[in-house]
């Protein structure tokens, strides 16, 4: 069975006509759905999954007990020995997500970090995410480094600055840009 992992933005809670109807393609196409337990569009996709009563979805979570599990589907639980809390403490369910899926789909405010780090995640692991853009109204898909680029372009300067502290964005792409280059 196919796996997508769907994450988002934190402040995001209302989700987009666009992003249900994609939701609803990975329903209807019997896909194992993996996704966080965090507010914003994790808990969002949650409440819209259990009214479809959809079965197949797993929740993973950094720690003992997920933040949120609103249909009671099962959880993976991550244990990890960073301090519980911080931002590296919830990475590392995002890392196993990325690791466990074949594909993921994103819903992102062009500010936050830990969707654009699963977004780099996935692809530094050769595998395509669709992230949709909610300012933008419009999907991203992201298999290589030129998507990732167009992708961190969406950003105000400010919010770009503030992530590349967090996660060596520049490096990063120049990192994605010389493997592609060693190929050749």
């Amino acid at each position: 069975m196919q796996k997508v992992f769907i994450s988002g933005s934190m402040k995001i809670k209302n989700l987009d006509p666009d992003v249900l109807e994609r939701i609803n393609n990975i329903i209807e196409s019997n896909y194992e759905i993996i996704l966080g337990d965090a507010d914003g569009v994790d808990s969002s996709i949650q409440a819209y999954l259990d009214s479809k009563q959809t079965k197949a979805v797993v929740v993973y979570c950094s720690g003992e007990k997920p933040r949120n599990n609103i249909g009671h589907w099962m959880t993976k639980k991550i244990h990890t020995n960073i301090s519980p809390g911080t931002r590296a403490f919830f990475t590392a369910k995002d890392i196993e997500m990325a690791k466990d899926c074949d594909y993921g789909l994103m819903v992102w405010d062009t500010k936050s970090t830990g969707t654009l780090s699963n977004a780099i995640e996935l692809l530094k692991r050769k595998k395509i995410s669709l992230v949709y853009i909610n300012k933008a109204k419009e999907f991203l898909k992201v298999k290589e480094v030129s998507d990732l680029e167009k992708l961190v372009s969406h950003m105000s300067e400010a919010a770009y600055q503030q992530a590349d502290k967090k996660l060596n964005i520049k490096e990063k792409i120049e990192f994605f840009k010389n493997e592609q280059s060693a190929l050749f």
